[in-house]
């Protein structure tokens, strides 16, 4: 066969092999991934390979979204491109228990129609037609579940949403969780005059509010007590009961909760503030102390009013950031949060004699150096420096919130304590009718307990996480209590899904440069704006002083003495350098992130050539290097 022949040939055989092959790993690798990022990106968690793996039925899901309307909004765009490869890799791995699919709500079309009629929120946008962005859910008894808008803000819990959307099409019937608080932030019925993670609570739970004159308990699965207000000694018995029954229970106790005095007048009683654990602690063996704490190894940073009513940032020791790095990497609840959680005046977890058959594993603690401040000051403005002031360092950590295990002893050996009689007949009438209802006394658990217990009411409080105006999460209070719901729930898997990381890294040593250089920028601008504003004061003085006469006879420094002649000269050179000062600050405040913005595109235009160019001139020095040994 001729060379030019043979050539061909073998050209068109590579091209079929080539396309026969593109064609096989369609089909054999279409759920084959290989995920290089930091935060593994595009790879599904464990917990979502389970449901995936567990589905009944199979699920449709389809995907809304405005393509030409989300071009304009480039955080919009590229979380769009991040929700749809999700799902793609959602289909992959179902082994075809989820389908996919796509519209693009055009206006006046039948996508449109579709995503209106399934809720999907329609954003104004800058234009005439609105943004759609979110998914709707179906399982084959057309069960609906809905995300209304994908915000790119909650893209850490992106993973978490799509599980637990596809979890509930195949299981409609949602978890029940009671909630008895005295916080309005976790009374509201209406879930927007909420705290956000009440709302939270609404789209993974069916929420039943207890209220404060309770005579029993409903069936739930699980029991949320928040800080809540003074309890009768049959209502505590009422608590006890179910949870040697159920075992299923969140206690968010607090010595010092500000949170709960911020809608009081101040001369409010400070008992607002205080919530514990009573005789069930007792019982348990397990208190919440008397005192609030403080943690300097962990301060928040926060604006605190100075003399002369300026507002500076200072580390605040009742203010406490606890790091995931410190929390229980072996519990489900916290294991995989990946975010600080902030504390307001937290409390501690303090075990006396724990009872046999009990087990009291800490979540989350403070640092090495904690130590007691009194509640009724710290439920009260007290000033970074009146802590440290008070500040008695503690030997050890102390214990924040903790996961009590085991099968309990009822806090009333003696049975039920006499039912709480209303004073209105017909209620009276009602609470006797409940109690004769109740379920009989019991002595010891009949469910083995896994309760959560937290010693801070504060950071539920939206003010603790959620950035003011964009709803943006930068603290993991709500996953925390999410994640506890979830475990108790029966669902603890989904509570490794609460927190990733987010696909948008942000450039730390730039953000690092711009915090210095706005700090210094700041305080330069503030100290010669101060000097400006002085200097021109005392030259609009002097200015005043000199319009008599001589201002119109062409001498406007006539009335003036010699000394104040020269201090008017001064002053105007003062006012011309501190002017060029200012426009030197503002020069120079971005230089350093220029600079490394320069270099950095430099590397990424002739850093590619380069090495090529290199690569080039050792291979032909190579080949150079051969030819001359032949020879």
């Amino acid at each position: 066969m001729q060379a030019r022949r043979y050539i061909l040939v073998m050209t068109l055989l590579a091209g079929v092999i080539l396309l026969a092959g593109n064609i096989a790993a369609q089909k054999l690798l279409a759920g084959a991934r290989l995920d290089f990022t930091e935060g593994k990106l595009y790879t599904l968690s464990d917990a979502t390979r389970v449901t995936l793996r567990d589905l009944a039925e199979p699920v449709e899901l389809t995907y809304v979204y405005s393509r030409r309307v989300g071009q304009d909004y480039p955080a919009i765009q590229a979380h769009a491109a991040r929700v749809r490869e999700l799902l793609a890799t959602y289909a992959a791995e179902s082994g075809g228990n989820v389908r996919v699919r796509e519209i693009d709500p055009k206006p006046f079309s039948e996508a449109e129609d579709e995503a209106l009629a399934a809720g999907i929120s329609a954003i104004p946008a800058a234009g005439s037609d609105p943004l759609y962005f979110g998914i709707i859910g179906r399982n084959t008894i057309d069960d609906l579940r809905l995300i209304p808008f994908l915000a790119p803000e909650r893209e850490t819990t992106l993973e978490y949403d799509l599980t637990r959307m596809i979890a509930r099409l195949d299981n409609p019937t949602p978890p029940k969780v009671g909630i008895l608080s005295s916080l309005p932030g976790m009374r509201a019925l209406n879930a927007e005059s909420g705290y956000v993670v009440l709302q939270d609570i609404g789209r993974s739970f069916t929420v039943e509010q207890i209220p404060e004159d309770f005579h029993s308990l409903l069936e739930m699965d699980v029991l949320l007590v928040a800080h809540p207000g003074p309890l009768t000694v049959r209502q505590e018995w009422l608590i006890d009961q179910f949870v040697l029954r159920n075992g299923r229970a969140i206690f968010v106790v607090d010595p010092a909760a500000k949170t709960a005095l911020s809608g009081a007048m101040f001369s409010a009683t400070d008992s607002l503030a205080r919530s514990g654990l009573g005789r069930l602690g007792a019982a348990w063996g397990v208190e919440l102390a008397p005192q609030a704490v403080a943690d300097a190894a962990n301060a928040l940073t926060v604006p605190v009013d100075s003399f002369g009513g300026r507002i500076e940032e200072m580390a605040h020791p009742l203010f406490v950031g606890v790091p995931a790095e410190t929390m229980s990497r072996e519990d489900p609840i916290t294991a995989d949060l990946m975010r600080v959680i902030n504390f307001g005046a937290p409390g501690a977890l303090i075990v006396n004699d724990l009872p046999a058959g009990e087990t009291f594993a800490p979540l989350i603690t403070t640092g090495p150096s904690p130590s007691y401040i009194d509640p009724a000051r710290a439920a009260r403005d007290m000033g970074p420096n009146e802590v440290l002031q008070s500040y008695m360092t503690e030997p050890a950590p102390l214990v924040i919130a903790a996961r009590l295990s085991g099968n309990l002893s009822t806090a009333f050996p003696d049975g039920p304590p006499p039912m709480d009689q209303p004073a209105d007949p017909a209620e009276a009438e009602a609470a006797r009718a409940e109690a004769a209802n109740l379920p009989p006394h019991i002595a010891a658990s009949q469910t083995p307990a896994e309760m959560v217990l937290i010693a801070d009411a504060d950071f539920l409080a939206d003010d603790f996480y959620v950035v003011p105006g964009s709803g943006m999460v930068v603290a993991d209070n709500g996953a925390l209590l999410l994640n506890a719901l979830d475990a108790l729930a029966g669902r603890g898997e989904l509570s490794r899904l609460r927190s990733r990381a987010a696909s948008l890294r942000p450039m730390d040593r730039i953000d690092t440069m711009r915090d210095t250089a706005e700090a210094q920028y700041f305080r330069q601008q503030s100290a010669l704006e101060s000097r400006l504003s002085t200097a021109q004061a005392r030259l609009a003085e002097l200015q005043s002083a000199a319009s008599g006469d001589g201002f119109f006879a062409g001498d406007p420094e006539a009335e003036l003495t010699e000394d104040e002649r020269r201090e008017l000269a001064t002053l105007r050179e003062d006012i011309l350098s501190i002017r060029a000062s200012l426009r030197d600050i503002e020069r120079d405040y971005r230089r350093d992130i220029d600079q490394l913005e320069s270099t950095l595109k430099a590397i990424n235009i002739w850093g590619g050539p380069l090495l090529v160019t290199l690569a080039g001139i050792l291979v032909w020095r190579r080949q150079t290097k051969r030819r001359r040994g032949k020879a």
